[in-house]
């Protein structure tokens, strides 16, 4: 069983009220291959939001400078544990995010810069031992960014 990041499953829970659809993904949940979870929201931020990423020093604030960590770390944990009650071993996350992204994610400075790092729900899925890949990594349809 993998989790999955909802708005690659077509779920409309980014922060601009969209989704990031891949087909390959959506059906992984779609046949019971996968659950989709949005950290975000199950943290308690609506859709639409405000943009945030997440600062070298681990906060992570939106666009009018309000920090939302708090947000952040409980949905992580809400998502972590829907991924230990279905026997999740494999994640499939939104690349950059500061949620899901792994490797890399944006600086906090809204500018478009990248800097090396994982978003909140996908530190917590590394530090338990379970694989992180990106939709980037995912094998399958053309990824949209």
């Amino acid at each position: 069983m993998r989790i999955v990041s909802a708005c690659l499953a077509g779920i409309p829970c980014r922060y601009d009220g969209g989704d990031r659809c891949v087909p390959a993904i959506r059906e992984l949940v779609e046949r019971g291959a996968a659950i989709a979870v949005c950290p975000e929201v199950l943290g308690g931020l609506g859709t639409p939001r405000l943009p945030s990423e997440r600062r070298a020093d681990g906060r992570v604030v939106n666009t009018a400078g309000v920090d939302v960590t708090d947000a952040f770390i409980l949905g992580a944990e809400r998502a972590m544990a829907l991924c230990r009650e279905h026997g999740c071993t494999q994640a499939i996350l939104k690349s950059r995010s500061p949620s899901c992204g792994r490797g890399t994610v944006y600086d906090g400075t809204f500018t478009g810069t990248l800097t090396v790092g994982d978003g909140v729900f996908a530190r917590l899925l590394l530090e338990a031992g379970i694989p992180v890949r990106t939709e980037e990594e995912f094998p399958g349809d053309p990824i949209q960014r």
